[in-house]
């Protein structure tokens, strides 16, 4: 009888449900870049002034181009969807 009622439970819980109404994610990305933003940059600059004073300069290099990558995919708008689309297309692939 208790393994019954918690595979109900379990099984209700797996129900797909409907996202509640008054959710709002208008400008969430523009938030969480905002927020990230001087996180981010604090990050890169403590590591770089690490390799900088430490004299690992192929280190260093190395993490200021791999902090732009990071930097360009994150920060500008819409830059993982045109990438995907230029990518689906140039595999011939159809999108609508």
């Amino acid at each position: 009888m208790i393994l019954k009622s918690m595979l109900l439970s379990v099984l209700e819980l797996a129900q797909p449900t409907a996202p509640p109404a008054g959710v709002n994610t208008e400008g969430l990305a523009d938030f969480l870049r905002s927020f990230f933003a001087p996180l981010f940059l604090v990050i890169v600059s403590v590591v770089a002034l690490f390799f900088l004073f430490t004299r690992e300069i192929t280190r260093f290099v190395q993490f200021i181009i791999l902090a732009i990558a990071i930097g360009v995919i994150f920060y500008v708008p819409n830059i993982i969807e045109v990438t995907a689309k230029a990518i689906a297309s140039a595999l011939g692939i159809r999108g609508d």
